[in-house]
């Protein structure tokens, strides 16, 4: 009942969208440094093209494939496409196949990096806490572990639009800024910023639950 109830919570949680106003201070780097964009035969190289548990984009799949070992993905890093703006986005968010009707028991990390025009530059990095994905549609939140200008434990939310070279990403902290509060899970923006296709690519593996 208890799971049920939660469940419920989030469906109400997903009608969100936003707008607004906080700082849009953000991905891919921290004390670590920037997320690499590696080339095309260097991720095939590694499996890093490919979320675990999915098979690779334009593969066949059989009639007796396996099923998929996790219910829900969303990996990848690219840089968004803003003139004057370096912003990074990575994430490395799963939701395991046991954990079909829990989206809240989803696990990974999402980091992102922006330095702006003047030079100046903001980074975070987060500890995932929800993760639903419906089609090519991604929407993950996680709680700020790390952050040069975030508040620690502060939750905030990312919508990732998984369209090939054509990418879009969108974000909570547009009309909430994370030092005034947080968002509830699973809760985010529309994708309204352009990925720029040529510095990396997201995936989204669908989530199905059974509904009745």
């Amino acid at each position: 009942m208890e799971r049920r109830t939660k469940i419920a919570a989030l469906g109400a949680a997903l009608l969100l969208t936003a707008g607004a106003a906080g700082s849009a201070g953000a991905v891919a780097g921290g004390p670590e440094g920037p997320v690499r964009h590696g080339t095309a035969a260097e991720q095939a190289a590694t499996g890093a093209a490919a979320p675990q548990g999915a098979a690779p984009r334009g593969a066949a799949v059989s009639k007796g494939a396996a099923a998929p070992k996790e219910a829900a993905a969303l990996t990848g890093n690219a840089k968004l496409y803003r003139p004057g703006h370096d912003i990074d986005f990575a994430f490395d968010a799963h939701l395991a196949a046991e954990d079909l009707m829990d989206p809240m028991a989803a696990t990974g990390t999402f980091r992102l990096r922006h330095v702006f025009p003047d030079g100046s530059s903001g980074w975070a990095r987060a500890r995932v806490d929800c993760l639903v994905t419906g089609g090519r549609v991604a929407v993950v939140t996680g709680v700020v572990e790390e952050s040069d200008r975030w508040p620690r434990g502060r939750r905030v939310g990312v919508t990732v639009h998984d369209h090939g070279r054509h990418d879009r990403l969108g974000y909570s902290w547009m009309t909430q800024d994370p030092g005034q509060g947080d968002v509830p899970p699973c809760t985010s923006s529309a994708p309204f910023e352009k990925v720029d296709g040529r510095t990396g690519d997201f995936r989204v593996v669908p989530w199905q639950p059974r509904l009745s």
